[in-house]
């Protein structure tokens, strides 16, 4: 089921870096070098298929972005901001 925007604006709110791009959650994640954005990608990876969910991931450099969407539910949902909570933690946890 798709979020409302009241429901994705408060989780938005309570999230350090997450914004809206229309159907989509999305944050850039920065890196000291290239190889340290590529372990993270590695991370999100292993989150994604645990959780049978797959974002867009642009790596550049020293930055990743992620893009989170429920495309055959046609926007944003509970599986996006779950797996961005997950990505987060394990951000934090590097």
């Amino acid at each position: 089921m798709i979020l409302d925007d009241i429901a994705i604006q408060s989780w938005i709110h309570d999230r350090s870096g997450w914004s809206r791009e229309g159907d989509r959650l999305v944050k850039t994640y920065s890196f000291p070098a290239f190889r340290d954005s590529i372990v993270f990608v590695n991370r999100v990876a292993t989150l994604a298929d645990g959780a049978d969910h797959h974002p867009d991931i642009d790596i550049r450099y020293d930055r990743v972005r992620i893009g989170l969407s429920t495309h055959d539910a046609g926007g944003i949902t509970a599986k996006d901001t779950a797996l961005a909570e997950k990505i987060d933690f394990a951000t934090s946890n590097r």
